[in-house]
């Protein structure tokens, strides 16, 4: 019988996708790839710390191994290796330890350089034919980049250690292992052979990085954002990282949008760039125009070059500026070839329909209100590697402007501002501003004009959730046997870390009360999340590249066949649903979370997000889709209020996930923390209800991020107990409470229904929603006895845990109380903690422990997990705002073997320990 789950094949599609997200933006005088036995000098600190992802809860992943670039340089054996520099830089670090911070999100975006002696740099380069130098940057939740030296800038110590090293070598070569585009006004000043995005490329980024530079792969990346010559250039800049309100005043000119109609000048590096080892031909072919289907093109590529590779081809198009203004290339295509071999040719086909070259109409200037609109006038498809080298591919007209799609008014803005807009002059295009349409439509009454209806309470029936699956009875009538209790407790998500789930994962939600599960209600467990499975209690999962490089590829089959196999590992590890892909938009490249997030563009973001999420529905599970919408910024994301047009909204910030829904079949969607246009997201009518679910169709679930507000009205105040807001909104779970029975987090449902403020049906609307979404999940699959050969396979191959027990501390029991030395256990992230406890009588026992978050922001989630022996006791997740002493105590497992030991495992800084101690409760 053939092997499903195979770790090799995953490892080699993780390296294959890593690779493929590679963007080579300089090679000068063939100085890549390198030639076998090259000596090189390998410069730089990040060489001694290798980024396999972010920060946050999109990076907490537990791998096995990582491979750093050097590493898989050395481990090749292909190059010869200056050992003297290498050396100079151990050395270093012996007296420059990494700097992980203290807790969450707190680590520095890099870390110190070394200063380079002339000395060093003039020997290695008499001995070494060329030299990498390796450029690191992290990132992460919580906080944002900023345009400072160590963030979007190189340090100084960088800038001087990078040119005395670009001066003394023919060829230097950059890498940059980073998660996000950087500043790269140095290219120009020391003229580097040859620079490399090698991105954060997840546990197998090292080797990733070494086919590349081999040759073994020829770099086939483009960027999936717009380097300008400074952050200034970027018209978010002006109205990005309030602490309250960031006015969008760029409107639909994000990116490429933007510099392409207004500052084509300021850009080095256009959007979709990447170069390769060898040479492309791009040829256009048959181009039609159907008037009720849109644009079908062909496009021939040839490979002209001496080397095998694939070249991707872009599609765009440019629409009359008319009365409510363009960008003047927006993409609407792209494919990338197979391995084309030096004078092999394959051709590409697009088909656009119309609905993708429309724009939306917020205001009514075109007659033609809250409607997808092609205004009268010419139309250009161009066809290319970038956006700036595509060339016209064919044209079309019309002659009166056409409806595409009649909408709703939904989520338009309350506040006053004005936008930017294209306005023509004869060839030139100058910057114009308008005054935003403000919202004509209350979302309140539209909510109240149209409650829905659910059957009325009949109490227990007898009906399981197994009879909805057999069809003995409807949903509904279903959902009527649950008191108001039952439906109030079923909004309410738990976690972190439930033990009704897998353990150490983010959140359980579905039958988490005893009344919830005797009706066959199974718990689904999600996870975070956008780089790989993150368990807080130390279990091993596989780390992927992150967002950046994955949409850098530009393949939507290399995304699918990765999370084929991250589909695969949720199922092995019993888990229905990964907390992303991320998929927002780089409005700005400071946002401290691009590095989760795929793109500038909403089309690039949406096709590869719904490559993803297909990988996954292979096997059954799924993705939750985020955040839903606006998160464009860290710097107090909770509260600072995005204020944007509903067309911008439509055509930028939406458009990705709108996608996801319609051709990716997503099933399940999480809200921002924050609010856009003064409603927080988890309580907007418009964006839950009129948009996602009537508009779009999506009928799955959506649940907050973990511990999310929401708010009554435009610019109400937020709070995270209106939790009704949310419910009325159709944002079906509240995440996350530590007991939804004992309303954990006291929210105000139980109140709402007792005075109407939200109705029976509307909390039976979201339960239907959480229910169909759980009817579709290997959750209740394992529920109701059925287990499939693939289960029993992956259930096989789960591994044991690896953490070595050689540094246990040997402690004698034998007394009833025992208090453990605080002093020894180690809180940092990921560090285990291992005591041996020897007791010469069986007793049963508890453990107690006494702790508190230590100079923590609010935000912050402090996991840490307790062993005994094999077996996981418990994972306590304290906040940032735990900053007073907590007591826990716990039951053990009872000692008849007169030897057990207890781990403490700590997936994050950031905890302080005032007593730790073992209780015998019954001598045996």
């Amino acid at each position: 019988m053939s092997k499903t789950w195979d770790i090799e094949k995953f490892k080699l599609s993780a390296r294959s996708a890593a690779a493929e997200g590679i963007v080579m933006l300089e090679n000068k005088d063939g100085a890549l790839p390198l030639e076998k036995n090259e000596k090189i000098a390998v410069f730089g600190r990040a060489q001694m710390n290798y980024y396999k992802s972010g920060t946050g809860s999109g990076g907490m992943v537990n791998a096995r191994y990582v491979v750093g670039i050097y590493e898989a340089l050395e481990a090749s054996g292909k190059f010869k290796i200056n050992k003297d520099v290498r050396k100079a830089y151990e050395d270093f670090v012996k007296e420059n330890p990494y700097e992980s911070g203290f807790g969450w999100a707190s680590e520095p975006w890099y870390q110190k350089e070394m200063p380079i002696a002339d000395e060093l740099v003039k020997k290695a380069a008499t001995e070494s034919d060329k030299a990498i130098f390796i450029i690191g940057r992290t990132a992460g939740e919580d906080q944002d980049n900023k345009a400072t030296e160590g963030s979007y800038l190189l340090t100084k110590e960088e800038s001087k250690a990078l040119a005395k090293v670009c001066k003394a070598f023919k060829h230097t070569i950059v890498l940059l292992n980073v998660g996000n585009i950087i500043d790269m006004k140095w290219v120009k000043e020391c003229k580097p052979s040859a620079v490399l995005y090698v991105w954060q490329g997840g546990q197998e980024g090292g080797n990733a990085v070494l086919d590349v530079l081999s040759g073994d792969v020829n770099p086939s990346g483009k960027l999936s954002d717009t380097i300008a010559l400074d952050i200034n250039d970027y018209a978010s800049t002006r109205n990005f990282g309030s602490e309250k309100q960031n006015f969008q005043e760029e409107d639909i000119y994000v990116g490429y949008r933007y510099f392409e109609t207004f500052d084509k000048e300021k850009v080095l590096y256009p959007f979709g760039y990447g170069l390769s080892y060898t040479s492309f031909d791009i040829a256009l072919g048959d181009f039609s125009f159907d008037k009720k289907e849109g644009v079908t093109l062909e496009v021939l590529v040839s490979n002209t070059g001496d080397k095998a590779g694939k070249e991707v081809v872009q599609v765009y198009f440019e629409a009359p500026n008319g009365k409510l203004g363009k960008a003047k290339r927006v993409l609407c295509g792209f494919a990338k070839t197979d391995v084309l071999k030096p004078g092999q040719c394959q051709k590409l086909e697009f088909d656009v329909p119309k609905y993708w070259m429309a724009s939306y109409d917020d205001g009514g200037v075109t007659g033609h209100k809250s409607s997808y609109v092609l205004e009268e006038g010419k139309y250009t498809v161009y066809a290319g590697s970038d956006v700036r080298s595509a060339e016209a591919a064919g044209e079309f007209s019309l002659d009166k402007l056409e409806v595409v799609c009649e909408c709703e008014e939904a989520y338009a803005p309350v506040d006053k501002f004005k936008r930017l807009k294209a306005e023509v002059a004869g060839k030139d295009v100058k910057k114009t501003y308008e005054d935003v349409p403000l919202r004509t439509l209350d979302p309140n009454k539209k909510r109240k004009d149209r409650l829905p209806k659910a059957l009325k309470y009949t109490g227990d029936k007898g009906y399981k959730l197994v009879d909805v699956a057999n069809k003995k009875v409807s949903l509904d009538e279903f959902i009527a046997q649950l008191s108001d209790r039952d439906l109030v407790t079923m909004m309410r998500g738990e976690g972190m870390c439930s033990p009704k789930v897998t353990a150490g994962i983010a959140g359980a939600y579905g039958g988490v009360t005893d009344s919830l599960s005797k009706f066959g209600i199974p718990v689904g467990g999600c996870s975070d999340g956008p780089s790989g499975i993150r368990m807080d209690c130390g279990t091993h999962a596989f780390s992927l590249p992150n967002g950046t490089c994955l949409a850098c590829t530009f393949n939507e089959d290399i995304n699918e066949e990765l999370f084929g196999w991250e589909g695969l590992e949720l199922r092995k590890f019993r888990i229905d649903a990964l907390l992303g892909p991320g998929m927002n938009i780089h409005r700005s490249p400071l946002n401290g979370r691009n590095f989760e997030y795929f793109s500038e563009d909403p089309f690039l973001t949406g096709k590869l997000v719904s490559a993803q999420l297909r990988g996954m529905h292979k096997y059954g599970v799924t993705g939750v889709i985020k955040h839903f919408a606006g998160n464009t910024q860290e710097t107090n994301r909770h509260n600072v209020n995005n204020v944007v047009s509903e067309r911008a909204l439509r055509e930028i910030y939406l458009k990705g996930f709108e996608i996801a829904v319609r051709e990716g079949g997503a099933r399940a969607v999480m809200s921002t923390y924050g609010p856009v246009n003064g409603l927080w997201t988890a309580s907007s009518y418009d964006l839950l209800t009129t948009i996602l679910r009537e508009e779009w169709g999506f009928d799955g679930i959506v649940m907050t991020d973990w511990w999310a507000m929401g708010n009554d009205e435009a610019n109400g105040k937020g709070s995270y107990a209106n939790v009704a807001a949310q419910v009325r909104a159709q944002n079906d779970l509240n995440m996350v409470n530590s007991s939804a029975e004992d309303n954990s987090n006291k929210d105000n449902l139980d109140d709402a229904i007792e005075k109407g403020l939200v109705t029976r049906d509307e909390l039976a609307r979201c339960a239907g929603n959480i229910l169909r979404f759980l009817l579709k999940t290997p959750a209740f699959e394992h529920l109701i006895g059925k287990e499939s050969a693939l289960d029993k396979e992956l259930k096989a191959a789960i591994d044991e845990d690896d953490a070595s027990l050689q540094d246990m501390i040997k402690v004698k029991f034998d007394k009833k109380e025992l208090s453990l030395d605080t002093k020894l256990i180690n809180t940092e992230k990921g560090e285990t903690t291992v005591f041996l406890l020897s007791t010469p009588t069986k007793c049963e026992m508890d453990v107690e422990l006494v702790l508190r978050a230590d100079n923590q922001p609010d935000v912050a989630q402090l996991p840490f997990s307790i062993f005994q022996d094999r077996q996981l006791i418990k994972t306590i997740t304290l906040t940032g705002m735990d900053k007073e002493w907590k007591k826990f105590r716990i039951k053990l497992a009872p000692s008849f073997l007169g030897n057990f030991y207890l781990k403490f495992y700590f997936a994050q800084s950031g905890l302080v320990f005032d007593s730790v101690k073992v209780i015998k409760t019954k001598e045996m």
